[in-house]
């Protein structure tokens, strides 16, 4: 059921007797197509059905990316490592906490369960144990002991082996670690946040001598991803980390966040890493809104924050980007919890008071992506004329592995575009984006 909150867009109320599902994905016959549609007038994936002129459950939005923290991060409700014990160069002390035996791996199994499609599992460190770091605390800023190669750093590559080992004994696995959350960005984060601090010649070296080896020798067909931070410092971090040839065969991808995104174009730093380093995909692993906002971290019914996750999605998928992710599944009606007290929106929202929670647009947003863009699917070409300059469109088009055609259209704008949709397999497609609306097509050729 819909309400407003008076944030310009209405966000759907879920208890524990009703929600709002979508119905499964089914790829029209050839010669037809299907339209979902979300808009800030109201509409949540309204779906409509149409011909070509001659000219995480199958009832959700399908998610398939899901980052897990290793420890605690700030969005925990508390600062905590897996192993406090001092100069345990062994781990003969390490033990997943009651936040993880509890509460994280009994909901990843039960999304496991559900869905229908493989969910791919990436884990990230926000901070080594206090014993390990500069600062002799888990909070804070601080650095590891030492240098690459020697006890401090083997003993933190060995923390991921032991991580990864705990979650496999209770039937748990990850597609991918990244070496670090936010090596830089850190930096610039509270002061109690979580953190350890990271130049890129430094991860290098991590990664060539220390964790690059430990997941090579260990049971686990992990894969690694390098950076995991903004896209300003690219293209300059794949040229330090990947130009070793040693480090690059160990690194599969480059995690990006987006929160500087605005700084730096994306051809200059996503595409011009690709172009140099084109067998190490790109993923965008962090983005939230409502940060650095002191009065409302959480906004409820707010289509901007929506499009802004479309534009992201959008603009990125269009750079050499395989896959985005949003930070945190559902959090609270203050944007929390977080003992940092670094609050942010989220896609859901929970009133834990009245047992309901919301779905913002920002839900929306993504499952116009997630429910239709499954993994093992190609970006293809598109041509756009763009006639109307006060009125641009933005889209991605996508093969499915099925064969079927996807084409995600987004105007940010307050006035109707018409426009046309031409196949030259099909023929053509005469249609409409509302102002302040989303769609996705959805058509199978002959």
């Amino acid at each position: 059921m819909p309400k407003d909150f008076g944030h310009g867009s209405p966000v759907c109320v879920c208890d524990a007797t009703y929600c709002d599902t979508l119905d499964p994905l089914v790829v029209p016959a050839p010669g037809s197509y299907v339209k979902y549609e979300s808009s800030k007038a109201g509409k949540r994936l309204e779906r409509s059905e149409g011909k070509f002129q001659s000219r995480m459950s199958t009832r959700g939005i399908e998610y398939n990316l899901i980052r897990v923290p290793m420890a605690c991060s700030d969005f925990s409700v508390r600062p905590y490592s897996y192993d406090d014990v001092p100069m345990d160069y062994e781990l003969k002390h390490f033990r997943l906490a009651d936040e993880d035996v509890e509460m994280k791996i009994p909901l990843l199994r039960r999304a496991l369960a559900m869905s229908k499609r493989p969910l791919l599992l990436f884990a990230s460190p926000w901070t080594a144990p206090a014993w390990m770091k500069s600062n002799g605390d888990v909070r804070g800023k601080g650095t590891l002991k030492g240098k690459a190669g020697d006890k401090y750093h083997k003993t933190w590559a060995n923390y991921f082996i032991k991580f990864l080992d705990e979650y496999a004994k209770r039937n748990v696995t990850f597609w991918a670690v990244t070496a670090q959350n936010e090596p830089l960005a850190g930096l610039f984060t509270p002061p109690q946040a979580p953190t350890i601090a990271f130049t890129a010649a430094q991860q290098r070296d991590f990664i060539a001598q220390d964790l690059g080896p430990a997941l090579a020798r260990s049971s686990h067909r992990t894969r690694l991803l390098m950076l995991d931070d903004q896209r300003i410092h690219l293209p300059h971090w794949a040229k330090v980390v990947l130009g070793n040839a040693t480090a690059a065969r160990y690194v599969a991808g480059l995690a990006v966040h987006w929160y500087l995104d605005a700084i730096v174009p994306p051809a200059w730093s996503l595409e011009a890493t690709h172009k140099l380093f084109p067998d190490h995909f790109l993923l965008y692993t962090e983005a939230c809104t409502g940060f650095f906002m002191f009065r409302f971290a959480v906004s409820l019914g707010c289509w901007e924050r929506g499009d802004h996750y479309s534009y992201s999605i959008l603009t990125v998928m269009n750079h050499f980007v395989s896959g985005w992710t949003d930070w945190n599944l559902a959090l609270d009606l203050g944007g929390g919890p977080n003992w940092v007290k670094n609050f942010v929106d989220s896609p859901i929202i929970v009133d834990g008071s009245k047992d309901v929670f919301y779905k913002q647009p920002m839900f929306y947003h993504m499952g116009h992506f997630s429910k239709f863009i499954p993994e093992g699917s190609r970006r293809v070409g598109l041509h756009s004329s763009r006639r109307c300059l006060l009125c641009q469109l933005e889209h991605v088009a996508v093969l499915r592995p099925d064969g079927a055609l996807v084409l995600v259209v987004l105007n940010r704008f307050g006035r109707d575009v018409p426009f046309g949709i031409r196949d030259p397999a099909m023929g053509f497609i005469e249609t409409v984006a509302p102002a302040h609306s989303i769609q996705t097509y959805l058509w199978r050729q002959q």
